[in-house]
């Protein structure tokens, strides 16, 4: 009787730890993802002036963001 009671332990314990084991391996299918990207001012205003010189935007425009990039906003 006790090595009965020995393996229906063994076999109780096995069985939680994949029940267990599997739940935790679930997640919830989220793809997390993050992405860090560091511009300099300096290659702000160089990136600003190529989009004026191919005239991807205005002066106006160039003015305007130019003020922004050197004001840090």
């Amino acid at each position: 009787m006790v090595g009965s009671l020995g393996r229906n332990l063994v076999l109780v314990a096995v069985c939680g730890l994949l029940l267990f084991g599997a739940a935790a391996c679930g997640g919830g299918g989220a793809d997390v993802r993050s992405e860090v990207t560091t511009t300099t001012t300096g290659q702000q205003l160089m990136d600003l002036k190529k989009a004026l010189d191919s005239g991807a935007i205005s002066q106006q425009e160039y003015d305007r963001l130019r003020e922004k990039v050197i004001q840090g906003k």
